[in-house]
């Protein structure tokens, strides 16, 4: 509260406020990156999912990929071994929290962030340079990723290349059997997905979701034609 300005944070930073290891917002970490900034020492408070989250293995993946001492000690994985916070069931509570918490920290979807008036801060990527998440710095991430996306899709955004990529961001996955038990069934799946990838796309980006990559769409549209 108070402070004005955006904050600039790098990935080991951010690990090392997740491990306990930085515990005050006028920590000489967080004051290097952001000189101009008047920090108070007010106690970080950290807020965090409870085990079994997409947005957990989000995080983990990319905090293991720039910390390794985040990666020894918590992991990377859907159920990280947090040393320190508060944990919640629902992202919305989460948010809650954090509005209501004097120097809390924590991490939602994006839509949820723009949508709940919270504050986020600029991550330094890959390239080095400091980027806000937003639909676009999402999208470039994807779009520098996407040509290293196997067959079945597998492919991590995280600290991806590209000066305008936000690193700790991910696709979400939609698990469907190749082969219904019911046509019926099997083909109304089929067209739906064709909906959600094709007019489906604007009403995403209307809800806070960046649009797959055009690379990324034929793929995709191809694979879930041969659903049946």
């Amino acid at each position: 509260p108070d402070v004005k300005g955006e904050l600039k944070l790098t990935g080991p930073v951010v690990a090392n406020i997740f491990l306990g290891k930085i515990k005050l917002w006028s920590d000489p970490a967080i004051a290097k990156l952001n000189p101009g900034m008047k920090l108070p020492d007010l106690a970080i408070q950290v807020l965090h999912r409870n085990e079994g989250k997409g947005s957990n293995y989000i995080l983990s993946d990319y905090l293991a990929k720039v910390s390794p001492q985040f990666l020894a000690a918590a992991g990377r994985g859907e159920s990280p071994k947090w040393p320190i916070g508060m944990s919640f069931q629902r992202s919305q509570d989460l948010v809650s929290k954090l509005r209501s918490t004097p120097g809390a920290i924590g991490y939602t979807e994006l839509n949820l962030a723009l949508s709940s008036g919270i504050r986020m801060t600029s991550i330094k990527n890959a390239e080095g340079e400091f980027v806000k998440p937003s639909a676009q710095s999402i999208a470039a991430a994807a779009s520098a990723s996407g040509n290293k996306m196997s067959n079945d899709f597998r492919v991590s955004l995280t600290d991806a290349s590209g000066k305008e990529s936000y690193p700790i961001s991910s696709f979400t996955w939609v698990y469907v059997p190749a082969a219904a038990k019911d046509p019926e069934r099997g083909r109304a799946v089929a067209s739906y997905l064709k909906w959600i990838y094709s007019s489906g796309q604007k009403i995403a980006q209307e809800q806070g979701y960046a649009n797959l990559p055009e690379d990324v769409l034929e793929k995709v549209l191809a694979k879930s034609a041969t659903i049946h």
